[in-house]
């Protein structure tokens, strides 16, 4: 819609200039559709749905890797909070001997130096609790961290099942990879990052191709001369002046400066490095499958050793405990053989928590995620 307002002198009737002013009131409505671009539109749609859908794969990418670090911390405290257990125990077993050893000595059975060994002991166990609690407790900040959880409110950890079997997984890496492929939020993302490229360069390449158009239109307008006693009805001239018009055009790009052939390079430029880094993606995260079931077999390795380890370690400190009580081994000797028992003990948790974490990292791998409940995804279309 458009509006004048003329004022001054304009040529009239006879040849003379006159003053003359005058209103003039336009309307107009009019469509234009685009039939053919060389699929540039439909392929600039298409590319922006591949672009969501990337941005949402990486966003479960991310909330996967919080989820593991959020899991891992977790660990943390588990194995922190055992080793408070094993600390407390240690330390009351260091009491006891102290105690048993100034017994042994007012009878004559012991000496001073030995009531002096179970006096250091006692306090390097109280020591080492001490140390363990407060690992304890940054753990749980730390957690606490990953979780977002209120910084002020107690955290309750619920009890672990610390007996479950530990044994080495039958899958292979190339077996997993085949299959996560075509879900690891990873993978997707690589494959829609290329496949958006695919279609910028499509877009480019539909540069080069004419564009048809069709249009349409309606327009009416009034006109008054403003110095004329005459009264103009609006409402007849705004029907007797409609008109509609339709039509085509045809654009050819011959010559833009070859800004069309300098996007069509940036954009095969863009789909190499697109393909290099999906490939890359794809080879990390083989690498990433491949680590993660050997460290799961190592850790059943492991565990299996530090099992043996703790069971032959705890025969001897047994041994020594009632060696020493009868005057057999000196106080060293039996404080080094429970500080043995204690590592062993700590090896034997640590190498069953990390199966469990790295088991977990296996079976996500094999499609079970850290999340349980996912939210679905659509595909793009093609």
């Amino acid at each position: 819609m458009g509006t004048d307002l003329n004022f001054g002198r304009s040529l009239g009737d006879d040849n003379v200039y006159v003053d003359a002013n005058s209103f003039n009131n336009s309307y107009r409505a009019q469509t234009q559709l685009t039939v053919f671009d060389g699929a540039r539109s439909i392929n600039n749609i298409r590319m922006q749905r591949v672009n969501r859908l990337t941005g949402a794969h990486q966003l479960n990418q991310r909330r996967d890797e919080v989820a593991y670090s959020t899991m891992e911390a977790f660990f943390n405290v588990l194995y922190y909070r055992e080793m408070v257990v094993l600390a407390d125990s240690q330390l009351e077993e260091s009491r006891l001997n102290l105690r048993q050893t100034e017994r042994m000595e007012e009878l004559g059975i012991k000496g001073f130096p030995d009531v002096a060994e179970m006096r250091a002991q006692e306090a390097q166990n109280a020591y080492n609790l001490t140390r363990q609690q407060n690992q304890l407790t940054i753990g749980v900040i730390l957690l606490k961290e990953q979780m977002n959880f209120p910084i002020d409110e107690t955290l309750d950890i619920a009890p672990w099942d610390f007996d479950t079997e530990v044994a080495k997984t039958p899958l292979t890496a190339a077996g997993i990879y085949e299959g996560a492929q075509g879900w690891l939020p990873a993978a997707l993302a690589a494959e829609s990052s290329t496949r958006a490229s695919e279609l910028a360069l499509k877009v480019a390449r539909g540069g080069r191709w004419p564009t048809i158009s069709l249009g349409a239109g309606w327009s009416t307008g009034f006109f008054r001369n403003m110095d004329s006693s005459a009264y103009d009805v609006f409402a007849d001239q705004f029907r007797n002046k409609r008109g509609y018009y339709v039509g085509a055009s045809l654009n050819i790009p011959i010559f833009n400066g070859f800004s069309t052939s300098a996007g069509i390079a940036r954009s095969r430029h863009t789909l190499t490095m697109a393909r290099i880094e999906r490939d890359a993606a794809l080879r990390a995260l083989y690498t990433e499958i491949e680590q993660a079931v050997a460290d799961m077999n190592g850790s059943a390795d492991q565990h299996a050793q530090a099992l043996r380890q703790r069971e032959f370690t705890s025969m001897a400190h047994d041994v020594n405990q009632r060696k020493y009580d009868e005057g057999l081994v000196s106080a060293l000797e039996l404080h080094t053989s429970s500080n043995r028992l204690v590592q062993a003990r700590a090896d034997e948790l640590y190498s069953r928590l990390t199966w469990v974490l790295k088991k977990r990292m296996v079976d996500y791998f094999t499609g079970i995620p850290f999340i349980q409940n996912p939210q679905p995804e659509t595909q793009p279309e093609n």
